[in-house]
């Protein structure tokens, strides 16, 4: 599937960030049905069914929540490998979290997750002014930690949510870049 100019948020070096789309549905719900990439969420996986996801969908289309967003991980032939997603977005105090999977395992361990995260703050950054991004990734999950670091979070602590332990990590703009925007009006 070619992607259209207007659906595009970001580039990374491998991947485009793009606009989630209805025809998303189908590896979305594979993907969040998954017990292993569940497990990894630290969510149970979706057991509704797949009309009542396209539903729920087709509203988060139509009806986004400015707080939260998910975009389509695409890589360079235009297939969609995952979805990267800011939510708990705190405009007034520059901040947002940051969450992605990559569905398709065929991708995982190449580098396509740190390019996706990379492309999102960079957006972020850029698009929201913020000042920091942060996620919660699990404590045994050393792969994802890596793919963080690799991007440029700083693990900060451990935090305990629902009797799991995760590692808090973050990312902040640089103040130079930062005092750079507040020149500019940009």
């Amino acid at each position: 599937m070619n992607t259209l100019a207007d659906d595009v948020a970001a580039r990374g070096r491998k991947v485009i960030l793009r606009r989630k789309r209805l025809s998303d549905a189908k590896d979305d719900y594979a993907w969040r049905s998954d017990q292993e990439l569940a497990r990894y969420d630290a969510v149970l996986p979706l057991r509704m069914s797949f009309s009542d996801f396209l539903a729920s969908l087709l509203a988060q289309l139509r009806y986004p929540d400015p707080a939260r967003r998910s975009y389509a991980i695409e890589d360079e032939s235009g297939r969609h490998i995952g979805n990267a997603m800011y939510y708990n977005l705190r405009e007034g105090m520059g901040e947002a979290e940051l969450g992605i999977t990559i569905g398709d395992r065929g991708y995982w361990g190449q580098g396509y997750g740190s390019d996706a995260v990379q492309a999102l703050v960079k957006l972020m950054f850029r698009q929201k002014g913020l000042r920091r991004m942060f996620l919660h990734t699990l404590d045994w999950n050393v792969r994802a930690q890596r793919c963080f670091q690799k991007a440029g979070f700083v693990p900060r602590g451990l935090v305990q949510r629902d009797g799991r332990n995760f590692v808090l990590m973050e990312i902040r703009q640089p103040q130079d870049v930062r005092a750079a925007r507040k020149n500019t009006g940009g």
